[in-house]
């Protein structure tokens, strides 16, 4: 189970967009990660070049985590609402619930849920 301490430099981390640093961080080397039914990614550094590969894509990031944070246990569930401006012009708004397995001070086990309609870009209308 995370610290409460921990659970908020985590939230902080990925708030800041440090997102590849967050990984690094606050992920054990042999975490798994997937999102929604998609095939897991297993360890940290898949998880880090996952990362780094949306990153390079990324014009502008905004990050928010919506709260409450669920704790129970070991387990975490977050809310996170990500807006994504691509170098292309398009963007990208995803809202998704993310469901952890800590161990000590480290995510093990991450699943993403969202609609997976939400991640085809789009050109913004602006009014």
């Amino acid at each position: 189970m995370p610290s409460k301490e921990t659970l908020e430099k985590f939230i902080a981390r990925v708030e800041a967009n440090a997102h590849i640093e967050a990984v690094e961080e606050f992920y054990a080397e042999d975490a798994t990660m997937q999102e929604n039914n998609e095939p897991l990614r297993f360890g940290r550094d898949a998880h880090v070049a996952n990362e780094r590969k949306v990153m390079a894509r990324v014009k502008s990031l905004k990050s928010k985590c919506v709260r409450p944070v669920f704790v129970e246990g070991d387990k975490v569930v977050i809310r996170w609402i990500f807006h994504f401006e691509w170098l292309d012009g398009t963007v990208t708004h995803l809202e998704e619930l993310a469901y952890q397995r800590w161990q000590d001070e480290r995510i093990v086990e991450e699943t993403f849920f969202y609609d997976p309609a939400q991640r085809v870009p789009h050109v913004e209308e602006k009014y």
